[in-house]
């Protein structure tokens, strides 16, 4: 996953403003930093997204995205 998609999903999943603020506040569990630290640090986005997920309890249905029918 690229950090775009990331951003992308967060916007999606909290809101454009709240994602940010959550990415910045936010600690995780599993890396004892916020979303915006282990990015920092070189975690995988995909893997801070799922953490941001867990923690936050994102129902499975809605971690990857919600479905974009296909241009013609």
């Amino acid at each position: 996953m690229r950090l775009s998609r990331f951003w992308s999903l967060m916007e999606e999943e909290f809101g454009s403003g709240y994602a940010h603020v959550l990415a910045d506040s936010l600690v995780l569990s599993q890396y004892q930093k916020t979303a915006g630290e282990a990015l920092s640090s070189g975690a995988s986005p995909r893997d801070v997204w799922e953490a941001v997920c867990d923690q936050q309890e994102v129902p499975a249905e809605r971690r990857l995205g919600r479905d974009i029918p296909p241009k013609r």
